[in-house]
Formats: C-alpha cells, structure tokens, sequence
C-alpha cells in the first residue's frame, strides 16, 4: 500500500525531528528477519531509548537533510531499518550489535556519530562508548583522585610527627 503525499510528509517530519536531537545512526539490512524477530529488535530498542524504524529510502534521504546524519545520504539503499541514539551515543550501536550478534540476518550498512560516516566494522567501537551515568562516574573519579591524595598526604604530615615523636620517646625509655 502505497503512503500519500500527507504521510509522507509526517514521515519525513518525524524523522527529521529525532534525527535533529539524536546522538548517533546505525543503519542496518534486514532481509529475511521473521515479524517476530523485529518485533523482539524493536522491544530491545526501546529498553534502550533508541528510535527506531523501518522507512523508504528516499524518505530517510529527505529526513536526514540538513542534520548531522546527511552524511549518510548516499548509503541509504536496499531494505534498511534505521536506528538513532537518544540518550547516549553508543545506544544504538549496542542494540543493533547485540541483536545482529544472535542474527546474522541483520547486517549494519551504515554507522554515523558526529556528522562523520563511519565504517559498518566500527560500530563495536561506538557501542563500547560509555552511558551518561558511566561517563560521569568516570570523570567523578579522575576528578576525586588528586583530592583524596591530597587529604592522604595532609593526614601523612601529623601521623608521621606522631610516629617520630612516639620512636623518641621508646628511644629515651630505653636508654
């Protein structure tokens, strides 16, 4: 059934809005993946605050326009299922990969984060990027480390006066 002019458009809008807000795309085939096996893919997606959606090529072309995911433009052939990022940058990669890794029917054509067009291999490397929540952890750390060497050397200055103080005195009982 073919889509009119007006749905279309709604399409191509929808997309377009959650292009313009997204982290990163993931591009993938999905030839001969069951209606239950998408279904299980899209449940995953959305677990993982990732759009995803299944739409004309030409349409995806015209939703991508003007956005940091243009780059993807010309890649945009065959039957393919787009992801995007919502939360994070590496969320889409995680559920495209983590899907593919149990189906070998769905195979990544396109990867794309920050306006650049990476290549399909690289998207273990984007889905290895961390969660907010994990980057700011991380950088809680590095920034806490050099605060916490600076108490444990302050706390060193007293104790090592104490312990001096203490051989002194063990020294004059003794003698």
């Amino acid at each position: 059934m073919s889509l009119t002019l007006k749905a279309k458009k709604a399409v191509v809008d929808e997309v377009s809005v959650i292009a313009a807000s997204a982290h990163s795309a993931v591009a993938a085939e999905y030839s001969g993946l069951t209606v239950e096996e998408m279904s299980d893919l899209r449940v995953q997606a959305r677990k993982g605050g990732v759009y995803l959606r299944v739409v004309k090529n030409t349409l995806a072309r015209r939703a991508v326009e003007g956005t940091e995911f243009e780059c993807m433009k010309d890649g945009l052939t065959g039957p393919l299922i787009i992801a995007f990022s919502q939360e994070d940058p590496g969320s889409a990669a995680r559920v495209i990969d983590g899907f593919a890794k149990g189906n070998s029917k769905l195979v990544v054509k396109l990867v794309a984060l920050g306006g650049k067009l990476l290549a399909p291999s690289d998207i273990k490397t984007v889905a290895s990027l961390p969660t907010k929540d994990e980057a700011i952890a991380q950088l809680m750390s590095v920034m806490i480390g050099p605060v916490g060497k600076l108490a444990r050397t302050l706390n060193e200055v007293p104790s090592k006066l104490v312990r001096t103080v203490a051989a002194i005195k063990d020294q004059k009982e003794a003698g």
